[in-house]
């Protein structure tokens, strides 16, 4: 049951634009009342008008493209309200739709320069102070419903009024306005196939008019649906959890292959129990060629979603003709509904994948976007099961949902998105995550939009990055996991785990190391073995595991290998460590010629004294290096910087950029190469 959460105390000292977004704020956070970026609220305030100094009424509306639940006063698009009505004179009705927009940039107050959402004018032209439109799962099922026009009579007593399927904008916004002219009474509207209008006097009075709406619809639809199997009962059983994670963990790269054509796809898995029950179900199928009711919904998830076998076998064998059977019907549906000014088809492959005793996938441009279509169809699919058990549910109409899909307003919202940085969409696994280099690494691929799953041995160090990076680059982009690269299960572990999370892997940095150092002669077996353990069977089990990850993905990948100076140049009193390393850099030319057929590419970067925020350099191994060379620990930096060609020191900074250089499609053609960066080490040399 949706929760009232208004609390005066908070309320109190806000002012009426403070209280417009702390009303926002609150119905924002629960996605059962609106999805993420959906749904509107508004205000009609009083302000001085900075040129004439007249009173005038501003209205505050929530700007197109904003959230909701996360959105700051800078998200509201503040107008003129009464050249919002004057803008009735310049309608020339339904049919011309799309020429009012443009006119909302000549009603902007004050400078205000957010653009306007499409459903402002349902807003402006109702006479109500406070406004709210959301798209709550119980109402939408009301909405979608064949009788929904009675059963809102039945449920509401008269006390909401109704109006049939329209695409929002001016012309809905006058029969709006109306209705409330007709039956001054009510206190709110159903959109049949969209969501919810209600208002207020004050912030507070339709925040709650709102809720109190949506716990009456909730009630009603838990009364009625009572006990009853909901989808017609259970055809398929869940499986056990263990094995819905391996699925996904096998399933989802071969997936994103797929779906990887123009644009790297970044997937997400949801198996929570309304997914378990809804693929489960046997209505499952029929329901989901309907596809869904709200725009909202099908603009984040495509009009219906694409359905796999259940058995995984049969599912990863027949991915290329599903997908593709999927696209060709894509491409129909276009060409049936497309008018003649339609904008050029866009990405004909499936967002939401749906799979018996499993769960669902979803892929999109980047893991934020692929997680909220997730929540849109976990909307969609509590819509669908409101709607079916107390009446037939109807999706929304084709031409419809085409019209919405590749409306012109629709295009221009998604051209002034932002150019995609070099490394959106692409996975990156970097081992080694919570040290110095490793973190300068993953923080440099995030900064270029890439997901990084950080690994290390190291659990409490990696907690405190992971959660740096999902303050600094948001909760989706990172993930960490602890492994120890010499444990061939603890690998597979991670990367099953990345491609649960992310549905696969794209740039992996081989970065986990140690050092030590000794004379050759004092140098015991175990520091031997436990060099040839971390540098060379651990860089072994990550190259092995990526590049079994890539070749299923089949959409190639890169593989860096963060070795050392002394792969190239041997250290006296380092044999251990200067041997590993050269091991390193072989390994690494072997796999770039035989992973080159498959688009892997393998390079290595060879770093030299990075001594800042080097959790090997606090170690002994600067007291070992400092002996080997006769000075004081404390004068090794300077030590180094005087031995270089170019006087500087390396930053793990440094090492970074040339990692992210290999990792992107700037190296696009190279494979089996070398960079250094040690500032200058004439032994060094390659050539």
């Amino acid at each position: 049951m949706t929760i009232d959460r208004w609390n005066d105390a908070d309320a109190k000292a806000l002012s009426e634009p403070e209280l417009l977004l702390y009303r926002s704020h609150l119905l924002g956070a629960d996605l059962g009342v609106t999805n993420f970026g959906g749904g509107n609220t508004s205000a009609k305030i009083a302000a001085e008008d900075p040129l004439s100094g007249a009173r005038v009424t501003v209205l505050w509306v929530k700007g197109s493209g904003d959230d909701l639940g996360s959105m700051d006063l800078s998200g509201f698009a503040k107008l003129y309200q009464d050249k919002l009505l004057a803008l009735e004179n310049r309608f020339r009705g339904r049919a011309h739709e799309d020429e009012i927009v443009p006119y909302f940039d000549y009603c902007a107050f004050a400078g205000s320069s957010r653009a306007a959402s499409i459903d402002t004018p349902l807003h402006a032209l109702l006479p109500f102070a406070h406004v709210d439109h959301v798209h709550p799962d119980s109402v939408i099922a009301i909405a979608a419903a064949r009788h929904s026009e009675a059963i809102t009579r039945e449920v509401f007593s008269g006390e909401l009024g109704w109006l049939r399927w329209q695409r929002p904008g001016f012309d809905l916004g006058l029969h709006l306005r109306d209705a409330v002219r007709a039956n001054p009474k009510i206190r709110g509207v159903v959109l049949a196939g969209h969501g919810l209008i209600t208002w207020g006097e004050t912030s507070k009075a339709c925040y709650q008019n709102t809720i109190d709406t949506i716990r009456r619809a909730e009630a009603w639809l838990a009364e009625r649906n009572g006990t009853a199997p909901a989808f017609g009962g259970m055809r398929v059983a869940s499986r056990p959890e263990p094995q819905r994670s391996a699925i996904a963990s096998e399933l989802m790269p071969i997936l994103r292959g797929h779906l990887s054509g123009a644009q790297h796809k970044v997937g997400h898995f949801a198996d929570n129990a309304q997914v378990l029950e809804f693929v489960g179900a046997r209505q499952f199928e029929e329901l989901a060629r309907l596809g869904t009711s709200c725009p909202d919904h099908f603009l984040r998830t495509k009009i219906r979603p694409l359905v796999v076998p259940s058995d995984p076998a049969a599912a990863k064998a027949g991915a290329t003709e599903t997908i593709a059977r999927y696209r060709t019907d894509y491409q129909a549906y276009y060409e049936r509904c497309r008018r003649r000014d339609s904008p050029p088809m866009r990405d004909a492959n499936p967002i939401v994948i749906l799979m018996p005793s499993v769960g669902m996938f979803t892929f999109a441009r980047d893991k934020a976007t692929a997680r909220i279509a997730a929540e849109f169809y976990c909307n969609a699919i509590g819509v669908m099961r409101g709607a079916s058990g107390v009446d037939e549910y109807l999706g929304l109409p084709e031409q419809e949902a085409f019209d919405i899909e590749y409306w012109a307003l629709e295009e221009a919202k998604l051209r002034r998105q932002p150019a995609p940085k070099p490394l959106a969409g692409r996975v990156a696994i970097v081992t080694g995550g919570a040290g110095g280099i490793g973190r300068a690494i993953a923080e440099r691929l995030l900064a270029d939009d890439a997901c990084v799953v950080l690994l290390d041995n190291d659990g409490d160090a990696l907690e405190q990055v992971g959660a740096d990076f999902a303050l600094k680059f948001g909760r989706d982009r990172t993930r960490v996991t602890r492994c120890d690269v010499t444990d061939e299960a603890n690998v597979a572990r991670a990367f099953a785990f990345a491609a649960r999370e992310y549905g696969g892997v794209d740039i992996v940095v081989s970065n986990a190391g140690i050092a030590s150092a000794a004379p050759f002669d004092q140098t015991t077996l175990d520091t031997w073995r436990r060099n040839m353990d971390v540098l060379g069977t651990g860089y072994f089990l990550i190259g092995r595991e990526a590049a079994r990850v890539m070749k299923t993905q089949g959409i190639g990948g890169s593989i860096v290998f963060v070795a050392s100076k002394n792969a190239l140049v041997a250290s006296a009193g380092a044999a251990a460590y200067s041997t590993a390393k050269a091991a390193e850099l072989h390994l690494a030319r072997s796999m770039a010629l035989e992973l080159a057929p498959d688009g892997i590419r393998v390079n290595a970067v060879n770093p030299d004294a990075v001594l800042q925020g080097s959790r090997i350099w606090s170690s002994s191994w600067r007291a070992e290096r400092a002996r080997a060379y006769g000075i004081d620990p404390s004068e090794l930096e300077q030590f180094y910087r005087e031995r270089s060609l170019l006087k500087t020191n390396v930053t793990p900074e440094d090492v970074a950029e040339a990692v992210h250089f290999f990792a992107s499609d700037r190296s696009a053609k190279s494979t089996g190469n070398i960079l250094n960066v040690d500032a200058g080490n004439a032994a060094a040399f390659t050539r």
